[in-house]
């Protein structure tokens, strides 16, 4: 199975290991340096088969090619991911993570993570024990879940701004779809906004405290609002729950949203305003490279995490000029940066 996924990749390097110790398999993708260090975020997760993980690992690592190029960060993309047979705690969490940093450190900066779905800055200061090349550690440039919180809010308002005609959230009611470390703030930040907030999660308590009036996790893709924000797991529109939307547009952080590559265009025929997740979800990026390596202060970071929107409403006046879709017109963006940069 590694084999026929390897085939079919067009990434520069994969890294397999097994870790005996812990049952898990790690996977290091590098899908490009072209435009610098392959940077991208390292997930913990249990997947039905270890080669599950694998494709995960290199379909993140393509998007944060893009993402980066889009961003006009000095980074290409990578991406990784610990599949683990369960979640490990103590003791056993923490030798994981330490040969995790190791395996990292081989490869001498190629790659150079962060944290992603149920790694947190604490495990990243473990994984630093074995490795430089680490963002996002405690006391560092922070939590990197606060910067995507708030280019999400600029990319939902620019993405308002082309179908509705106006960035004012006030009135406008987001769904946001997983009351994580993201969506809890981002929720904040919408209500602060005069957005009516409906949050929705698998656990139903997370959701009560992120705000604004609780929505069935069953029920999160059929709701009305005029903003449908996904901010947990990827993978949630496909052929089959695309029809299912009450919404005009989708905007938010979760990465691979789409379940398909052609699942953008359902989206475009169904008159639904789709902003790329590896666009709108940068600001984590941004943050962390714009703190830790760029020596950016608070003022700097907000006026990078609001060009988010910025390149979204690029994006999409591009999209209609050339009649394409939004995620066609940030490829096309991305593959030109990259081209250049090979030029």
């Amino acid at each position: 199975m590694f084999e026929d996924l390897l085939r079919r990749w067009d990434g520069e390097e994969a890294v397999i290991h097994f870790d005996e110790p812990s049952g898990a398999w790690m996977f290091v993708c590098v899908h490009s340096t072209v435009l610098g260090p392959a940077g991208g975020g390292t997930r913990m997760r249990v997947y039905e088969q270890p080669a599950d993980g694998l494709a995960d690992a290199m379909r993140l690592s393509q998007a944060m090619t893009v993402k980066m190029a889009v961003a006009g960060a000095e980074r290409g993309g990578g991406k990784a991911v610990l599949a683990v047979p369960e979640l490990p705690t103590g003791d056993a969490r923490r030798k994981l993570l330490l040969r995790y940093g190791e395996l990292v450190a081989s490869l001498g900066g190629t790659y150079r993570t962060a944290g992603d779905m149920n790694i947190a800055p604490a495990d990243l200061d473990i994984v630093k024990e074995r490795c430089q090349w680490v963002y996002g550690t405690t006391g560092a440039s922070g939590n990197s879940g606060r910067g995507t919180a708030i280019g999400v809010l600029h990319g939902i308002r620019a993405a308002c701004e082309h179908v509705f005609g106006s960035a004012d959230l006030n009135g406008r009611s987001v769904l946001v779809q997983g009351a994580g470390s993201v969506g809890r703030d981002l929720a904040r930040f919408l209500e602060a906004d005069g957005a009516t907030v409906l949050v929705s999660d698998v656990d139903a308590a997370r959701a009560a405290e992120a705000g604004g009036t609780v929505v069935p996790a069953r029920d999160a893709l059929v709701t009305e609002c005029d903003v449908y924000s996904p901010c947990a797991v990827g993978g949630t529109l496909s052929a089959e729950t695309i029809p299912a939307l009450r919404c005009r547009i989708v905007a938010g952080s979760a990465n691979n949203q789409l379940a398909t590559p052609e699942d953008a265009q359902r989206l475009h025929d169904r008159g639904i305003l789709y902003a790329p997740d590896y666009v709108i979800n940068a600001g984590g990026v941004i943050q962390l490279i714009g703190l830790e390596d760029q020596g950016w202060d608070e003022a700097e970071l907000e006026r990078n995490l609001a060009a988010i929107g910025d390149t979204l409403r690029q994006l999409f006046r591009e999209a209609d000029e050339a009649g394409i879709t939004p995620a066609a017109a940030a490829e096309r963006l991305a593959a030109q940066r990259i081209a250049a940069k090979r030029a």
